[in-house]
């Protein structure tokens, strides 16, 4: 893009009165926030400018300045009336009109296969009519994208200015400002205004500015050009305010709510009761007992354990045999012989005399 193209484009504005502005298929916030600025700008002028797009704005970019000011074609200003619904063979018999209270009544008679459609799926539309001399294709990369807005063979008489940063652009048009080294075509078009020395508000800022930051994810792709950094301190100046992405916004905020795990809690120990184990013994596998049979063999270990307990007790401390370690378990037999206690001799309570050898 030279100083020459900006002249040219300047030339056309000032030399026209009816302008028009027009966006392709699907177009991204940067893509409709470059096609409104630009509208706003020319139309503070005082010039009748309309604008249109193939397709109804969708809801991540309704909140630009100028939304719903976006026309489905550019026939506002003359052409015909169209009505469209489904059609089959065999559905419709014929189309006619009655006039009635200054109405003009459609009447469409239907065939033998009845009329398959509803109140719902009649649309209306305006013909092509008059097409203004100067048109602004933005963010458009193929003029048939436009096919649904105005008739192509319409624009013989029509000088088209083509703006774009799309690699795949085409490049139709009279004038050509299609710019692959810029990140986005809002910085294109904020630089276009400011050459040609239109007024930029607080409305043209903001929607430029989220152009740029929507298409430079924020000013943090690799790929941000020089001149989108320039034109975001210009709109800024402007009364422009930076917006971060929806995404990022989502993002920071799940952080901050992110949900921490609860502490575990300690974990009082159980004391152990019948029922315990019993689903304890029931839960290693072993033969299922009945309640009864187990509660038995409960009650007889511990009428058990009471009783060796008790003969503790009773047993004085000086016939408790003393045990120093603890020695290897014999036969049967060796066991019943320890137990066998030798009786001592006949004399052993007879009072003895010593009876030595030795002479006093």
């Amino acid at each position: 893009m030279d100083n020459l193209t900006f002249k040219q484009i300047k030339d056309l504005v000032d030399s026209n009165q009816e302008i028009a502005f027009v966006t392709g298929k699907n177009p991204s916030l940067d893509d409709m926030g470059a096609t409104l600025s630009l509208y706003l700008a020319i139309t503070a002028l005082g010039k009748s400018t309309v604008v249109a797009a193939p397709e109804q704005p969708i809801v991540e970019i309704s909140n630009l300045v100028g939304i719903n000011k976006v026309k489905s074609g550019l026939g506002g200003q003359g052409g015909d009336l169209i009505v469209s619904f489904p059609y089959k063979e065999g559905e419709i018999d014929k189309v006619s009109y009655t006039l009635e209270n200054e109405l003009l009544n459609i009447v469409v008679k239907e065939g033998p296969l009845g009329l398959n459609f509803s109140q719902k799926d009649v649309k209306f539309s305006r013909g092509a009519g008059k097409i203004p001399k100067l048109l602004f294709v933005v963010g458009c990369p193929r003029l048939s994208d436009l096919s649904g807005v105005f008739d192509i063979a319409d624009l013989k008489d029509t000088t088209v200015v083509n703006i774009d940063n799309k690699t795949d652009n085409q490049g139709f048009g009279d004038l050509i400002m299609v710019s692959t080294k810029s990140s986005s075509v809002s910085e294109i078009v904020a630089n276009l205004i400011l050459y040609l020395g239109f007024s930029i508000d607080q409305d043209i800022a903001q929607n430029l500015l989220s152009g740029i930051s929507f298409a430079t994810g924020d000013f943090q792709n690799p790929n941000t050009s020089s001149l989108s950094f320039e034109m975001a301190g210009v709109l800024m100046r402007n009364g422009a305010k930076r917006i971060s992405p929806v995404r990022q916004r989502s993002t920071d905020f799940d952080s901050f709510v992110q949900v921490q795990p609860a502490p575990e809690m300690p974990v009082q120990p159980q004391p152990i009761t019948k029922q315990t184990l019993q689903s304890q013994v029931q839960n290693q596998g072993q033969p299922k007992q009945s309640s009864e049979d187990v509660i038995a063999r409960l009650r007889k270990q511990i009428l058990e354990s009471q009783k060796r307990q008790e003969q503790r007790v009773s047993t004085p401390i000086e016939s408790q045999p003393q045990v120093h370690k603890v020695q290897e378990v014999g036969p049967i037999e060796q066991i019943e012989q320890e137990k066998v206690v030798e009786n001592p001799p006949e004399d052993w309570l007879t009072p003895k005399i010593y009876k030595g050898s030795t002479n006093f």
